[in-house]
């Protein structure tokens, strides 16, 4: 048998992660890929916020005051993590997402345990809703980081820091052998864009449209051309790798993608071409030629939709 002392202590602790909670659901909106996921987060964010409400109603009938600084710690706590995760590669911050849900769904677990000792039923029914909420949402962060994994596109960006971060990771750990010769003719490829992005800015008109087009195919150009030059060197893994790099920003040319004729379909063949395909890595690179070039939604959330049942099956989520 257990004392009323103990559901009290389990029930604030719950409260306090439970108030972190809906500070992370809050801050992982802004990092939300499409207007759907923000939508869900800030639906998970309100639950949350029922959830904490309830758990106060039971910690006021069993005559234990919540903790007054409980919502601001949770408001610090997330905080804190926001700000620490900035240095962090964007699956590791998930990872400490999926720590807080599972501490969460072990708690509840072990509160209904008490509660059934106890024989406090509106505490098991509590309990029971607390394990059903925190469940579904390891699934999804399990999903999300299965996505990552496979390459994305996940529900979730990374923040400007955390992309910067993973692709510093990404560069330290790659095993690159170039050839002196590769190099100068790849950084050659890559500055031979400046003078055309010059002649164009200097025309005048609509200077600040002119520069951004002008960057991005000056760039798109160049790992174009500093595929070719690797690949004719014989470095087979950078010219993957650079191949990789223009799939993610949509640069890869309408013959390269993995879709036959997908520039002239509709949305509804699009979306039904996307749910044949097999491999994450063309997921992804229809996604990026998708918001690079015509930007349909209903395209975008289809390929989002076909990698997250991917990534589902990978790790074994229903």
């Amino acid at each position: 048998m257990t004392d009323t002392s103990t559901l009290i202590a389990q029930l604030r602790t719950l409260l306090a992660l439970t108030n972190t909670e809906i500070q992370v659901a809050d801050a992982r909106r802004a990092q939300a890929r499409t207007e759907a996921v923000a939508t869900e987060l800030a639906r998970n964010a309100e639950n949350a916020r029922g959830r904490a409400d309830a758990i106060e109603r039971a910690l006021r009938e069993l005559g234990g005051l919540p903790a007054l600084v409980g919502p601001w710690l949770g408001r610090a706590a997330a905080a804190v993590k926001t700000m620490t995760e900035q240095a962090q590669p964007f699956d590791e911050a998930l990872l400490g997402d999926l720590v807080l849900e599972h501490q969460l769904l072990d708690r509840s677990r072990y509160l209904k345990a008490l509660a059934t000792a106890e024989h406090h039923r509106d505490l098991v029914e509590l309990a029971d809703r607390l394990v059903t909420a925190h469940s579904a949402t390891v699934e999804w962060l399990t999903t999300v980081l299965a996505e990552e994994a496979l390459g994305g596109p996940a529900a979730l960006r990374r923040s400007p820091a955390q992309a910067a971060t993973g692709a510093a990771v990404r560069w330290m750990n790659a095993p690159v052998s170039w050839s002196a010769r590769s190099i100068d003719q790849v950084m050659d490829a890559v500055r031979s864009a400046g003078p055309r992005m010059n002649q164009l800015l200097s025309r005048g008109a609509h200077a600040g449209d002119v520069a951004a087009r002008t960057i991005a195919a000056s760039r798109d150009a160049a790992l174009e051309r500093a595929e070719v030059i690797t690949r004719e060197e014989g470095a087979a893994a950078v010219a993957d790798a650079l191949h990789g790099v223009r799939g993610s920003t949509g640069a890869l040319q309408p013959a390269e993608l993995p879709i036959a004729d997908y520039d002239d379909m509709n949305v509804s063949r699009a979306v039904s071409a996307i749910k044949e395909l097999t491999d994450p890595a063309d997921v992804r690179t229809i996604v990026a030629y998708e918001e690079a070039n015509k930007a349909r939604n209903g395209v975008v959330s289809a390929a989002q939709t076909r990698l997250a049942a991917i990534a589902q099956e990978v790790v074994g989520v229903r």
